[in-house]
């Protein structure tokens, strides 16, 4: 009886720690479906043929990564700068310039990154089209709030943003008739070669059937010494 009791708190131990982690190991499962079902979607998203812009935000929802088409005229004199790198880790800056439309509503487009030295539009004239244009990319959502809690707060006086806050930027930028979404342009050529569109980050990881196995690798070893060790004390023998 007494060697009973002395197996009985090691085993809820070990017992506890093996469900812990085979729980883990299914979280992560389902993580990965989910992953999978996301990229699908996105890929389905970004391969379809361009759609027009929806007016509201309710139309809009749904359609994050779908491709769009929009016509109107730029206006070079109410740009905003969004800090980026590019993928060499240069600084720079996303250049987020309003379009207008005929309707006369404002869509922010994200016409690409541009280098610290060529922030002003005087030193990418050739980048600035004249008159009415047709622009194609990425519908997107903007985040509610502040995506994470380590992102510094956007600097609206020095118009020097860390991410897209489309009412802040609309006020900033003395616009009205903001649509509540933007547009990240794809990568067809500027003259002149800036901003350099399609900057849109579409890869995304999926790792979750490496942490899974992981995870249900720790229970398994867990078991085996929990085994070991249990059958050793229940021999009277020391661990």
């Amino acid at each position: 009886m007494l060697r009973r009791k002395s197996l009985f708190w090691p085993s809820l131990f070990a017992l506890g720690g093996i469900l812990v982690l085979l729980g883990l190991g299914s979280w992560q499962i389902e993580r990965l479906f989910w992953k999978e079902r996301l990229i699908a979607e996105r890929h389905a998203a970004v391969t379809a043929p361009p759609m027009a812009l929806p007016a509201t935000l309710e139309a809009a929802d749904g359609l994050d990564y779908h491709r769009v088409s929009a016509i109107g005229r730029f206006l070079p004199d109410r740009e905003l700068f969004l800090g980026a790198t590019d993928a060499d880790g240069h600084l720079g800056y996303q250049i987020i310039e309003p379009l207008r439309l005929s309707s006369g509503d404002v869509l922010l487009v994200d016409r690409g990154f541009v280098p610290e030295d060529k922030k002003l539009p005087a030193s990418r004239s050739a980048g600035e089209p004249k008159g009415e244009v047709t622009i194609t990319g990425l519908l997107r959502l903007p985040p509610r709030a502040k995506p994470h809690w380590f992102l510094p707060a956007n600097n609206a006086e020095r118009n020097y943003w860390f991410w897209v806050d489309v009412p802040a930027m609309a006020a900033a930028a003395g616009l009205d008739r903001v649509l509540p979404f933007y547009v990240d342009a794809d990568d067809t050529p500027n003259p002149g070669g800036l901003p350099l569109g399609g900057q849109t980050r579409l890869d995304l990881p999926n790792n979750h059937l490496q942490y899974a196995i992981t995870w249900y690798a720790l229970a398994l070893a867990l078991a085996i010494i929990a085994f070991i060790f249990l059958r050793r004390r229940a021999r009277g023998e020391e661990p």
